[in-house]
C-alpha cells in the first residue's frame, strides 16, 4: 500500500479517476492542502526510512504505511479542526476558477 492509499483511501489512479483526470500529471492538480499532506506522507517516510534502515519489500512498504500514517493523522485533524474535506474532487482548472472567484469577492 502505498501512503497515497494510506492517507486519502485512493490509489494514485482512483485518486486521478475521481479528479476526471487521463493523462495529465496528479501533483499538478491537487489543491495546496492536498500538496501538502502528499508532501508530509513523503517526508516522513524518508525520515522514518533512515531511523529503520529496510531491507526488503515488506519493511519498505511498512515504512510507506507508517509515513502515510502521520500525514493521515494530519489530515484527520485538520478536517476535525475545519470541518472541511482535504482530498478534493477539483482539478487544476477548477481549482484555478474558484481562486479567481475568491479574489473577486
Amino acid at each position: 500500500m502505498s501512503f497515497t492509499k494510506h492517507v486519502t483511501g485512493k490509489t494514485a489512479k482512483e485518486y486521478k479517476q475521481y479528479k476526471g483526470l487521463k493523462k495529465e500529471n496528479l501533483r499538478d492538480n491537487m489543491s495546496n492542502k492536498e500538496l501538502v499532506m502528499n508532501m508530509l506522507a513523503e517526508l516522513s517516510t524518508k525520515e522514518i526510512s533512515e531511523v529503520v534502515n529496510p531491507q526488503s519489500f515488506a519493511e519498505h512498504e511498512d515504512v510507506a504505511k507508517r509515513g502515510g500514517g502521520v500525514a493521515k493523522e494530519a489530515k484527520l485533524k485538520l478536517e476535525a479542526e475545519t470541518g472541511k474535506k482535504v482530498v478534493s474532487a477539483q482539478n487544476a482548472r477548477q481549482l484555478q476558477l474558484s481562486n479567481k472567484g475568491k479574489k473577486n469577492d
